[in-house]
Formats: C-alpha cells, sequence, structure tokens
C-alpha cells in the first residue's frame, strides 16, 4: 500500500518508512482491506497528519483505535464524519467542553477544524476491522504512532499532550516533560465518566493557557 502522507511528516519518518516492521504493516493493511470491511476508508488512514503539518503541531490527543461502525471512523481520533450520531465518548467530550469553556455542543462530531489549527488527533492504531475492535492492534502500528510520538518529542517544544485514559497514559511515557506540557486524566468513556473519572478535567482551558504562556494561539475548541 502506498502511504499518503504529508510532505513534512514524509520527510521526518523517511527512515521509519523503510523499516521492515513498517513494510510489513503495509501489507498487512492492504490484505485486509482487501479481503474484509475495514475503517477508516482507505484514503482517510492517515488523515490526522494531513490535516495537522507537522510544522504546525501544538497539541497531541492519543485515541486507542478507530470507530469500527460503518461510516464513522474519519481517521482522526474521537472524531466522527459528518451527519453521524455521537459515539458515547465524543458526547462527554462536547459536555466537558462546554462545562469548561462554555462551548455549545456541536451538531457535527467531525474534529478536523481541530486538526487544521494544530491539534493532532493520532489513534495509537490507525485502522480497525469491522465490529471488530482492536483487531490490528498487533499489527505493527504501536510501533509507528511510538515513533511519531518520540519524534514530536524530540524535535518539537511546548507541544500539550492530552492523555485520556490508562492506554493513552502509557502511550505517552516517551514524552519529555521538560520540554512539553503534559495533562492526564481519565477516559471520556461513559465507564470511566460516570465513575468521576473524565468530568471537570478542564483539559482545553488549560491547554489554552499553556499555549498562550509560550506565545502560541490558543486552539479554537
Amino acid at each position: 500500500m502506498q502511504v499518503k502522507i504529508a510532505d513534512s511528516w514524509k520527510n521526518i519518518l523517511q527512515s521509519e518508512f523503510k523499516k521492515t516492521y513498517f513494510k510489513n504493516l503495509m501489507d498487512f493493511v492492504t490484505d485486509e482491506y482487501e479481503n474484509n470491511i475495514c475503517y477508516p476508508p482507505k484514503n482517510q488512514i492517515f488523515a490526522a497528519f494531513n490535516y495537522c503539518d507537522f510544522t504546525a503541531v501544538k497539541v497531541v490527543i492519543i485515541g486507542q483505535d478507530p470507530y469500527h461502525g460503518a461510516n464513522q471512523a474519519n481517521g482522526l481520533c474521537f472524531s466522527v464524519q459528518d451527519d453521524v450520531k455521537h459515539p458515547p465518548s465524543l458526547k462527554n467530550i462536547f459536555k466537558e467542553l462546554n462545562v469548561d469553556i462554555g462551548k455549545e455542543i456541536p451538531v457535527s462530531g467531525n474534529l478536523s477544524h481541530w486538526a487544521k489549527q494544530g491539534v493532532l488527533l493520532l489513534n495509537a492504531t490507525l485502522t480497525v476491522k469491522e465490529k471488530s475492535p482492536n483487531s490490528h492492534k498487533k499489527s505493527g502500528w504501536n510501533q509507528f504512532t511510538d515513533a511519531v510520538i518520540q519524534l514530536i518529542s524530540d524535535k518539537k517544544e511546548g507541544v500539550v499532550f492530552l492523555l485520556w485514559g490508562g492506554f493513552a497514559k502509557q502511550k505517552g511515557k516517551k514524552i519529555d516533560t521538560n520540554k512539553h506540557k503534559v495533562f492526564a486524566f481519565g477516559h471520556p468513556s461513559p465507564m470511566s465518566a460516570n465513575r468521576g473519572h473524565w468530568f471537570g478535567n478542564k483539559h482545553f482551558s488549560k491547554t489554552n493557557t499553556y499555549l498562550k504562556s509560550v506565545g502560541k494561539k490558543p486552539i479554537v475548541w
């Protein structure tokens, strides 16, 4: 499978693309998409990178893997296609956003407007088989996205990392906290949120306060 990814990412990930595990991963993804229904659509697998140039990254939100239902996933973690019902985790994200900064809950759950402002909406695993969550978890994607996080940590400064839930916290262990700001909290899923581990985190206002403190433009959530 040909990797269609923005030039800024292609340049810094070139050595990763040449590694055996990545070539095997692309073969796996090609085979899965040919023989099964998989998400997101093939042309949106690298959407997180194509909406958010490497040079523009100010915030990183780490998800687990894409939504596995029809017409939901669009290549951005927690985001859905326009005109798709908001999944439970996204509903809770919007509720927290409303309480935190007074943002009205939007009609569309498409978060591409965040990505265009420098929010990398990165799933740890970029593809999934229909109705089979975590089905591509062991395919090699985790190694690739670990490398992405490491590169951002190494090559940039003053990036905000939002780590929601245990999985994201584990994924974030590579981040240099002397150079970057990390906000960690529970996952927005109902299971976590209903136990008091999501609401009240104020991550959206805290992110913007930090960005302004380091001379960066805040995100219009």
